[in-house]
């Protein structure tokens, strides 16, 4: 084996992290080949193919010289500071490589080898040890199993990816981070091809250092980058990423996310019943949608998105007018928006008059459906009118076969009259090619698909600027009791104390040992077991309901011999007597920790009927008052609370400071409570408040 040369080669300069990450001066690649078969020779090629200006340092102890660079045994022989290290060498390698890394002073080392985390829990600790090792050593860790970075604005590729190799590199203003390597090269194509261009991407594999979230506030940052992509397939450090989208949107510049996982076998969570409400795929769109990010459902909609909201910020309002010569193109377009819940909004009054002095006359239809054959000018005098008016946020204009046949149409339509004041997506119902890179050229967005189309417009309807993190505290009272009962499942007399503790009614409950403690209760009463280790209480018949005077000490005789006889190995903890509550509403009010997204707040509807109505309203905590009613006014069968059709008005506002109050849960430590519920919490008359019937906590 080669002998090791040890350099006398000063430290590595001080540097920024966004330097040494996408404008290395200098790239170790450690394993590289010379055989252009492999795919370890590829980086290589990319780097002198782009041009890079930087030193290119092969690392191979088996060759003196690689593609006519210098090859060096190690890492530690090679000569002068080193800023990033691409590894290409075998997962029982890399820990080496790391360590030659730190001594050397490098600031940033991506691994494009696999075998860790992703391979089970022997490939766990090896990244563990892995990221202890660079910690200790002072080395930023992009991946391990990720193919590696582009620079393409100036023209430094730090990858093994084949398309990368492939496509020629033409700098554009779009940011990509992908959690799949082989979808960072697919985007790359398929962007190519309509136009688009990017600044920089990164495949960012286990994430085991630099993750999504860090990548992306150095990225936002970028001056080239105007728009940031995301193609997810789950969530690792929603904090950081959370910051960086705050940061993007206030320098005007949009994060568009796809993210796995909209089906139940992507993520489920099912802890408590609130947890068993709320899939990963609630918690992701309320993470996004309160960080400010877009979320689109197809991968072409992030292809063909960024067009429609680069430059602009989040809409007024919900409405979409759809302009068309060809119905069927256009109603499917309007279907899907519907289904969606997208208001399409008809011409106003003014306008159709407006039209009708000039000879064109429009229903109050949501659809605009001019007549084939219709008077010259037509198309472009209502488009006029429409990008003009106040009625509507965006709009869609949809060609029929005409698109196809007379590309040009696009420019003497849509394009010789469109300011840009407002969103425009044109849908070309043929295959129009020609129509569609005329619209590319103008920047305009183009769509081929009506499902694509309704995707992108319902991505930037629902954008709103993110949510404030809400200043609270949690009350010394809520704290002190926690601390008081440790770390353990609270029982429901225990947990509904911290609820009181939190500001929310509670039941009035105690907890009995035997009948003789429910002496002199007149009732009428509610009484059940308390056990951690009895779930379905009312299915194993161990809750009675409405009992008063000596019925109360009957049932808790009873229902502790039932449980000891159907459940002898459960922890009986007593028996809990409630005074029975009446309201208009039965509603379940979860918090969680997240592993993904942070602390968040669920309401839904209570009771018996909690997971048979999935219906829920999640955002993230702690929320504010008008948090709380917006939620509150998310879930139709609420409206019933607010004196629907002649319905008594329930106490909305005591259910909005409930909401609140149980989402101050967030300001305590992380993991102290991992998830709470209340179920039910009963909504009584306007003015008479709400009350905490059941509730458990459980510890982090």
């Amino acid at each position: 084996m080669d002998q090791i040369v040890m350099t006398d080669a000063p430290p590595h300069p001080p540097s920024s992290l966004a330097e040494a990450l996408f404008r290395p001066r200098s790239i170790a690649l450690i394993g590289a080949s010379a055989d252009p078969a492999k795919n370890t020779s590829r980086a290589q090629r990319v780097l002198q193919k782009a041009g890079y200006p930087g030193r290119i340092l092969p690392v191979n102890p088996a060759r003196t010289e690689i593609f006519g660079e210098t090859a060096y045994p190690d890492i530690r022989a090679v000569p002068g500071p080193v800023d990033h290290a691409f590894l290409m060498v075998p997962p029982a390698a890399v820990e080496q490589a790391i360590a030659g890394c730190a001594e050397r002073g490098v600031r940033v080392a991506t691994i494009y080898s696999a075998g860790f985390a992703e391979t089970g829990e022997a490939g766990r600790l090896r990244q563990q040890r892995l990221v202890a090792l660079a910690r200790e050593g002072g080395v930023r860790l992009v991946g391990p199993n990720c193919l590696g970075l582009v620079n393409v604005t100036d023209g430094i590729p730090i990858t093994n990816n084949a398309a990368v190799e492939a496509e020629p590199l033409e700098p554009g203003s779009l940011g990509l981070i992908s959690q799949s390597g082989s979808m960072m090269g697919a985007l790359l194509s398929r962007c190519r091809t309509r136009g688009l261009s990017f600044s920089k991407l990164v495949s960012v594999g286990n994430e085991c250092d630099l993750g999504v979230g860090e990548i992306a506030s150095l990225m936002v940052e970028d001056p080239a980058t105007k728009a940031v992509l995301l193609f997810l397939e789950t969530l690792r450090d929603g904090g950081a990423l959370a910051r960086a989208a705050r940061r993007a949107h206030e320098l005007g510049k949009p994060v568009i996310a796809y993210k796995l996982g909209r089906s139940e076998l992507g993520r489920r969570i099912a802890v408590s019943h609130t947890g068993a409400m709320v899939g990963g795929d609630e918690l992701a769109d309320t993470f996004f949608r309160e960080n400010g990010i877009l979320r689109v459902d197809t991968l072409d909609g992030l292809v063909e998105l960024p067009r429609l909201v680069m430059g602009r910020q989040p809409p007024k309002g919900r409405r979409v007018a759809v302009l068309t010569g060809t119905g069927g193109g256009a109603a499917m377009v309007v279907d899907r928006l519907g289904s969606l819940g997208i208001e399409v909004a008809g011409p106003p009054p003014e306008m159709r008059r407006h039209l009708a002095e000039q000879g064109i006359e429009v229903s109050d239809s949501p659809l605009i459906d001019l007549p084939m054959g219709g008077g010259k000018g037509q198309y472009t005098t209502v488009l006029r009118e429409i990008v003009a008016s106040d009625h509507c946020d965006a709009v869609v204009a949809v060609l029929g076969s005409t698109a196809r046949l007379r590309p040009a149409q696009v420019n003497e339509n849509i394009l010789s009259v469109y300011d840009g004041s407002k969103p425009l997506g044109v849908f070309c119902a043929p295959q129009a090619d020609e129509a569609l890179a005329i619209c590319d050229a103008a920047g305009v967005a183009g769509f081929r698909t009506p499902e694509t189309c309704a995707d992108a417009l319902n991505a930037y309807l629902n954008w709103r600027a993110p949510r404030r993190p809400e200043a609270a505290e949690i009350p010394d009272g809520a704290r002190a009791l926690l601390q008081r009962y440790g770390p353990r499942r609270l029982n429901e007399a225990e947990a509904c104390a911290v609820f009181e503790a939190l500001g929310i009614e509670g039941p009035g409950s105690r907890i009995v040992a035997d009948a003789a403690g429910a002496a002199g209760l007149e009732g009428p009463a509610a009484v059940k077991i308390v056990s951690p280790d009895i779930a379905h209480k009312t299915d194993a018949g161990l809750v009675r309901l409405h009992q008063r005077g000596p019925e109360i000490g009957t049932a808790v005789r009873e229902i502790l011999a039932r449980a000891r006889a159907a459940f002898p190995s459960a922890r009986i903890e007593g028996v809990l007597v409630a005074p029975m509550q009446q309201g208009l509403a039965e509603i379940i009010l979860g918090y969680r920790y997240d592993p993904e997204v942070g602390p968040v707040v669920v309401l839904g509807l209570g009771g018996v009927t909690a997971e048979l109505t999935r219906r829920t309203a999640v955002r993230l905590a702690p929320a504010s008052l008008d948090t709380a009613r917006e939620m509150i006014a998310a879930i139709p069968e609420l409206r019933a609370l607010q004196g629907f059709r002649n319905l008594p008005p329930g106490d909305v506002e005591a259910l909005a400071r409930a909401i609140r109050a149980m989402s101050l849960l967030a300001c305590l430590p992380d993991g102290m409570v991992a998830e709470a519920e209340i179920n039910p919490l009963i909504v009584r008359p306007a003015g008479q408040g709400a009350v905490a019937v059941d509730g458990l906590i459980l510890p982090g």
